[in-house]
């Protein structure tokens, strides 16, 4: 039961963080020591599938170790519909500190994810290179807005989910990139069922898809992969920036209003275009206490898998 409880903790942080458009539940999965568990059991369901269609029902839950999956997957879904409304009135009434804890869950993500890779060759560092240059072209030089159409749900559902399981890139991030962020925190915060059940059927079919491709490449270029997304990380600082002038808007079917195009501003800057205090000595206590406390987990995950090896 104590080890049922931590997990579903660590599933409840997994839901959280992806719920942020900064720091990666994959990474939470990868420091707290269940990563490598949690994406071989998502990359045997189809085999699992496959098994319960022929009767064997006790041999397709054990395949894809579909008791680990329940626990964790329930973690995630408290958080994420616990904590949408939250964050979404901490948008619209607090942007600039909400932004700038989001922007040091980035910030040590790039430090977490790139200290994984164990030889940074050449290659590694081109891939590097070319995460960030791919990420400052999509975050700076071509802004996305997309139509929340249920095909563009659909796969924005596959693409977020298959970041969520990366380490380094959370899939609200990716879905930020996309202009769908407000919409689907929107539809979770209003339960709009319509939407999410168009986006959810996205992301099972990228979770299935993507787990076995994501695992085929963490086991033949696992380096180049991971250097690759600190590079990515790294060079969509920009878009999780928190003083932002807002340029143009949309508004959804419900009338709500969300920011289209967006400019980086600095804090003088910003205090001068929108009137408002840009409250830098909270943006940086946010940003360094999001640093401090991914560090704080990652230190206490390799405490006790220490303390385990021990026993």
């Amino acid at each position: 039961m104590k080890k049922t409880i931590l997990l579903y903790i660590k599933g409840m942080a997994m839901g959280a963080v992806d719920v942020v458009p900064g720091f990666s539940g994959g990474t939470v999965a990868l420091i707290t020591g269940i990563y490598d568990k949690l994406l071989a059991s998502l990359a045997a369901i189809p085999a699992a599938l496959a098994l319960f269609v022929r009767g064997r029902i006790k041999g397709a839950w054990q395949a894809c170790n579909a008791t680990f999956l329940l626990v964790v997957m329930l973690g995630v879904l408290t958080s994420v519909f616990t904590l949408a409304k939250a964050i979404s009135y901490l948008m619209d009434t607090h942007p600039v500190p909400l932004w700038a804890f989001f922007f040091g869950l980035v910030l040590v993500s790039v430090h977490l994810v790139g200290r994984e890779v164990v030889s940074w060759s050449w290659n590694r560092m081109l891939g590097f290179v070319v995460g960030l240059a791919l990420a400052v072209w999509i975050t700076l030089a071509a802004p996305l807005q997309l139509a929340a159409d249920p095909l563009t749900l659909f796969f924005a559902g596959a693409i977020a989910i298959s970041a969520m399981i990366l380490p380094g890139i959370s899939g609200s991030f990716i879905l930020v990139l996309l202009g769908l962020y407000p919409v689907v925190l929107g539809a979770v915060k209003n339960l709009d069922i319509a939407i999410l059940a168009v986006f959810s059927a996205g992301c099972l079919l990228g979770l299935l898809s993507f787990s076995r491709l994501l695992s085929w490449m963490l086991a033949h270029v696992r380096d180049l992969t991971l250097a690759t997304l600190t590079g990515i990380m790294l060079g969509s600082l920009g878009k999780v920036w928190p003083w932002k002038h807002t340029l143009t808007w949309q508004t959804n079917s419900r009338g709500e209003s969300y920011p289209l195009l967006q400019e980086n501003l600095m804090p003088a800057g910003y205090a001068q275009v929108s009137g408002q205090d840009p409250q830098v000595i909270l943006a940086l206590v946010l940003a360094v206490l999001a640093v401090g406390m991914v560090l704080g987990i990652e230190r206490l995950a390799r405490q006790q898998s220490v303390a385990a090896a021990e026993q």
